[in-house]
């Protein structure tokens, strides 16, 4: 297989690139290749998820604490923090796994 050099983007072209993310059809076609791939990449975040330990002891601790909160004020503040802590995470890790599958699809493995 051949070899294809990994290649650095400028923040012009992260730029673009995102800018041409936020045009709604292109992004609804984007949706739709995700949402036909749901089942393989939910897979492969989730074990991505689980290696990194992400979600491991220290993460039911943290739910344990913030569901067990007292103060109602309180723990409806921690549990959106801690919600959009996950998104963040999730997101994230998302994009790596979106990154690599594309190298791996783009060089045929051989990386």
């Amino acid at each position: 297989m051949r070899r294809v050099p990994e290649r650095q983007f400028t923040d012009p072209e992260i730029e673009a690139a995102v800018q041409a993310l936020s045009d709604p059809v292109r992004f609804r076609a984007a949706e739709t290749r995700v949402g036909q791939m749901a089942p393989q990449l939910q897979r492969i975040l989730g074990l991505a998820l689980s290696e990194g330990g992400w979600f491991g002891e220290a993460h039911e601790a943290e739910v344990l604490k913030v569901a067990t909160t007292p103060d109602p004020d309180e723990r409806i503040r921690a549990v959106r923090t801690l919600l959009a802590e996950e998104v963040r995470i999730g997101m994230l890790v998302g994009v790596a796994v979106g990154w690599e599958l594309a190298r791996e699809l783009e060089t045929g493995g051989d990386t």
